[in-house]
């Protein structure tokens, strides 16, 4: 994998501006209000009423414990040094010591040591964390707070008491590891609602006011995270290019900047090749454009697939092993616009925009035929070799539409595009296709900084010769590497714009969950691109 030239990838911390917040710390059980540094990215009253839906867990962070907590939490290095121990009685260090060496407990990163009844603390269980011998990147630290929330996930009421004296970047820590446990705690219940016995965590830090105002940053790229996930958890009856236009329609009263095209407005630019993909369905396509003008500098444009529901059309998906999940279809729409969320509750200074051009893929008489030819916005003809491959259509005009009219001085696409990814790279990392090697470096740095991790797949023309059609510019397929043939009729669309194209596929869903979300829907992404836009605003 590609390393960002002149950074280690473990040890950075890239720490977002601090946010206006007036928050009131707990020394010694006297009160002090403490007014935050005044910044950009002030996350405001009103955004905060956008944020994630309630959740069952709280954080508050101090500079001491305070209450009775159920449950204590401490954290050790490989080495063996354990964090917060100058606060526990000997009783309780002496019991951790012969706990350790019962249970071969030696601080790995991951590992979990829990203590029932433990002795000197009125605490019912006391969990020890290993946190190995390196610096942690942010997503290792959300990992950690992950595992917590799967620990604790069944337990009833809980106060729990998380001690992070002593650990390096201890503020930073800190307001990642509450990241990890409520990117964890997600659960969808538009469906099923369920109630669940309340987590409140009172965080001990070193640097109690730094701490929450991470914390603060991080819940806005949270709610972007939640945003994206609840929308693609939806049903494709209830989640149709209509009522994802008033999702984001919804994203007004941050100061984003909506606008929604119909079919009427869509034919007027000639975009053919969205029209098409959506006539066979009496919900008609749209394209959404969401745009956050942080800053006056050019925009970074991100254009995501937004297919709501994904039949195949007359090339249709014979099995329900694999139709079933084709809700999920909306995934890269759903990513880019949880993104411009992240970036407008942080009031953050960059200038973004996100095209999703919406439609479902259906079966009808007024669908597109296998050897049917669209024209698209730019002017090309298409060939449709095959109907399920519809979404590479779609993002064609998503892509002409962003460099006309918002002159972008850099392009991301992401899509579940292909299933040649998944058999290619897994559901471990995201498939990343550009030719432009500082786009790359700094995508792969994010990812690998976030925990959602890409790769570099090829770009080249003997791909791009797949396309060739006998009766029209181009076709949509091709037939060796799947991946690839469609990045490369994507990089038809961009122009002489810097381009990088995320193929997401196998990242939008999860059977069994991942190490910061439960089952369904990830909203894979939305922290890649948001610690790559930060990276942008901080490199200016």
């Amino acid at each position: 994998m590609q390393a960002k030239p002149g950074l280690t990838g473990r040890t950075h911390f890239a720490m977002l501006p601090p946010a206006k917040r007036t928050i009131t710390t707990d020394t010694d059980n006297n009160k002090e209000s403490t007014e935050m540094t005044k910044s950009p990215f002030a996350l405001s009253l009103l955004a905060a009423t956008l944020a994630a839906p309630a959740a069952a867990e709280t954080f508050q962070f101090n500079a001491q414990l305070s209450g009775t907590p159920n449950t204590l939490i401490l954290f050790q290095q490989q080495d063996g040094h354990l964090y917060g121990q100058p606060s526990l009685p000997q009783t309780t260090t002496n019991q951790i010591l012969r706990a350790s060496g019962a249970a071969q407990f030696t601080g790995k990163q991951g590992q979990m040591l829990e203590i029932l009844a433990p002795n000197g603390v009125t605490a019912n269980r006391l969990v020890i964390m290993g946190l190995g011998d390196d610096a942690l990147t942010e997503g290792e630290i959300n990992a950690l707070g992950g595992k917590l929330a799967d620990k604790l996930a069944d337990l009833p009421k809980q106060d729990v008491g998380v001690l992070t004296q002593g650990v390096p970047n201890g503020a930073e820590f800190a307001a990642q590891f509450a990241h990890g446990v409520e990117l964890k705690s997600y659960r969808y219940t538009r469906y099923t609602p369920t109630s669940r016995e309340s987590k409140d965590y009172l965080v001990v830090a070193d640097d109690a006011a730094a701490a929450n105002q991470r914390h603060q940053a991080l819940q806005a790229v949270e709610a972007g995270v939640f945003m994206a996930r609840d929308m693609t958890n939806a049903t494709a009856g209830d989640m149709y290019p209509g009522s994802f236009a008033k999702e984001a329609e919804s994203l007004s009263k941050l100061g984003v900047k909506v606008k929604v095209l119909g079919r009427d407005d869509l034919e007027d630019l000639n975009m053919g090749a969205l029209v098409g993909v959506g006539k066979g369905s009496a919900r008609e396509p749209k394209l959404v454009i969401a745009h956050w003008q942080g800053s006056d500098e050019a925009p970074i444009a991100l254009v995501g697939k937004g297919i709501t529901f994904d039949s195949g059309g007359y090339n249709i998906k014979a099995t329900g092993t694999s139709i079933v999940y084709m809700k999920s279809d909306m995934a890269g729409a759903a990513t880019v616009l949880g993104t411009v969320k992240a970036m407008a509750m942080q009031k953050a200074p960059v200038n973004v925009v996100a095209i999703m051009p919406l439609a479902e893929n259906m079966v009808s008489e007024r669908a597109l035929r296998p050897g049917d030819v669209v024209v698209t916005g730019e002017g090309t003809s298409v060939e449709v070799t095959n109907t399920d491959a519809e979404g590479r259509l779609i993002l064609a005009d998503g892509l002409w539409y962003a460099r006309e009219f918002y002159q972008p001085q850099m392009i991301v696409d992401v899509a579940t595009l292909t299933g040649s990814k998944v058999r290619a790279l897994g559901r471990e990392f995201t498939g990343l296709f550009s030719d432009d090697l500082t786009m790359v470096n700094e995508l792969t740095y994010a990812g690998e900084r976030v925990g959602e991790k890409v790769w570099r797949l090829p770009l080249a023309p003997a791909y791009g010769d797949e396309l060739k059609s006998d009766i029209a510019d181009m076709k949509n397929t091709g037939k060796t590497a799947g991946a690839s043939v469609a990045a490369m009729f994507l990089k038809a669309f961009t122009g002489d714009t810097r381009w990088a194209h995320l193929d997401i596929a196998g990242d939008a869903l999860t059977s069994t969950g991942t190490a910061v979300a439960p089952k369904g829907a990830t909203g894979h992404g939305v922290r890649l691109l948001s610690y790559w836009l930060t990276e942008q605003t901080e490199t200016r």
